[in-house]
């Protein structure tokens, strides 16, 4: 299991803002991806889809659970950064939890 905070609304495809400023919390996001699934010792398998789940838990009600799944791109990146693998082989499923303090993500690489 992989867990990290919440992902901020400035991952959002849509979110407004300098392109810079984005392009640091998107780095930033990758990086903190790629070292959870490491310290995590998650593996992939050697071919094929590579199923993995998604638990939203927002930390209050606020947001849109429509939009949630567009802020994992970086993160989705830095996994298969530590995978080794390319992103295309990652056929996500997403879950939406009710809102707890802290919010968090919870993700799974399943066999």
């Amino acid at each position: 299991m992989i867990s990290l905070p919440f992902p901020p609304s400035s991952l959002s495809s849509h979110a407004k803002g300098h392109w810079r400023g984005k392009a640091a919390v998107t780095a930033k996001w990758r990086a903190w991806a790629k070292a959870a699934a490491l310290a995590a010792k998650a593996q992939a398998p050697d071919a094929g889809d590579i199923a993995v789940r998604v638990r939203f838990i927002p930390p209050d009600r606020r947001g849109d659970r429509v939009n949630f799944p567009n802020r994992m791109k970086p993160i989705f990146d830095g996994l298969a950064d530590a995978l080794k693998v390319n992103d295309s082989r990652f056929l996500p499923s997403f879950e939406f939890a009710a809102p707890e303090k802290p919010g968090r993500i919870e993700i799974e690489i399943l066999p």
